[in-house]
């Protein structure tokens, strides 16, 4: 790849940045608006995690078909197409918590879209960033996710006491719209690569949908994708295990803080300032230290990848674990925001072990494994945000309300014992050694 004052791969990378961020400025902005007008109209909390679930049905629906579509047209094209539908779709629906099935339909359909996100975003970067730039480079473009999420609890909540919950659904699809507008005018495909190293190093112009490039052998053109060997590997599990703990670990305080701030602690998210988007801010500054220290591990071979993974991801996974338990004895809006700050920022600390593991096993077939993998992740968002809210709906009958300690220690405990179970399962079957040619 020819050497510029400002690299093409850095532009693609900085743009796979805003796309996380915008994505999760959105989920957070349907999780804040529905929570406020649901609360106002009397929705049950069985009701809310019901609909606040229906996202990740859609969600999951499209994980593998992204992967495969990415891998076939192209992850550039169908990140374009997934980010037009789901934009649109925000500015048409109405945020009415009466009618029911218009927010089940929208929902589902901007979760079928945004499924198709984050597996083009791996077959893009596997194409664009070579092995020792690869930790760094998914640690940035997946921060966008907490820095969206930072972002968008601390405008949105406002934006809704001025302007109301519709106006989040409509903010959403002006960025949705703009970034669509600067995909479009600044990516592209990878120039083809001549060089041996840089096919052998899993990246370059193999990796490119094949109709684009007809010159390529036959062997490479009539290749197929390694499905038995996928869904056979114990390596793939151990990054599908993680992920699923991860996403039901980040779903369900995504989509449940907020009402444990309103209902738990009896504090309002629109007078809590700007200490609600810490744990956001915190995984967003911990996933960029993460991909940091991986890429200086592996650089300097001060452990091999495969130990940097598994360190990273241990570590991570396990202060997580301790300080998700420790959440409900915290009765301050302080210690709240400190002990979710830290659950989530050790946690986006783990992404540079099992997250980056999909281009160190697989860097041929990124897109397909994510996707596999992300369908596991999300179906912990449809398992963890539906199972929150009927373990809350128990509580509220018990406690007569969700004030109490108790009416919260289950929802944080699971959790907690996941990321345990997952380090452990991660430690015994990942490698990081490449295991699909």
């Amino acid at each position: 790849m020819r050497n510029t004052k400002f690299p093409i791969r850095y532009l693609i990378v900085i743009l796979t940045f805003l796309c996380t961020c915008v994505c999760y400025i959105e989920r957070v902005g349907f999780s804040i608006a529905y929570t406020i007008a649901a609360d106002d109209a009397g929705v049950s909390q069985s009701s809310k995690g019901t609909i606040l679930s229906t996202f990740y049905y859609g969600y999951a629906f499209s994980q593998v078909p992204g992967g495969w579509a990415a891998q076939k047209i192209g992850g550039r094209r169908i990140l374009l197409f997934s980010f037009v539908i789901w934009s649109l779709t925000c500015a048409l629906c109405p945020l009415d918590p009466n009618r029911v099935m218009a927010l089940v339909i929208a929902r589902l359909l901007v979760g079928v879209a945004q499924g198709f996100i984050f597996p083009s975003i791996h077959t893009v970067l596997a194409q664009w960033v070579p092995p020792h730039e690869r930790s760094r480079s998914l640690s940035l473009t997946t921060s966008g996710m907490y820095l969206g999420a930072a972002l968008g609890m601390l405008f949105l909540p406002t934006l809704v006491k001025f302007k109301g919950p519709q106006s989040v659904f409509l903010a959403e699809s002006a960025l949705g719209g703009l970034w669509s507008l600067l995909w479009l005018r600044f990516a592209s495909d990878p120039p083809r690569s001549d060089h041996p190293k840089a096919t052998a190093a899993g990246f370059g112009e193999y990796l490119l949908p094949i109709r684009d490039y007809q010159k390529l052998n036959a062997e490479i053109i009539t290749t197929q994708i390694p499905w038995r060997k996928i869904f056979l590997s114990l390596p793939v599990w151990a990054i599908l295990v993680n992920n699923f703990t991860f996403h039901y670990t980040l779903y369900v305080l995504m989509n449940w803080l907020p009402t444990y701030f309103e209902l738990g602690l009896k504090f309002s998210l629109q007078e809590m300032g700007s200490s609600k988007m810490m744990p956001y801010l915190n995984m967003f500054v911990f996933s960029n230290i993460g991909g940091i220290i991986a890429d200086h591990m592996v650089t300097k071979r001060i452990l091999s990848v495969t130990n940097t993974r598994k360190v990273l991801n241990t570590v991570g996974f396990l202060v997580s674990a301790v300080s998700l338990m420790l959440l409900p004895l915290f009765r301050t809006s302080e210690g709240v925001i400190l002990c979710s700050s830290v659950a989530l920022g050790f946690l986006a600390l783990g992404r540079a072990g099992f997250a980056v593991n999909h281009m160190d096993i697989a860097p041929r077939y990124a897109g397909i494994v994510m996707g596999v993998s992300n369908t596991a992740g999300t179906l912990a968002g449809i398992v963890g945000v539906e199972l929150t809210g009927q373990l809350l709906e128990a509580a509220k009958t018990k406690n007569s309300d969700l004030s109490s300690p108790d009416s919260w220690r289950a929802v944080f405990l699971i959790p907690g014992l996941l990321c345990i179970a997952s380090s452990v399962i991660f430690l015994l079957f990942s490698t990081g050694e490449r295991i699909f040619d």
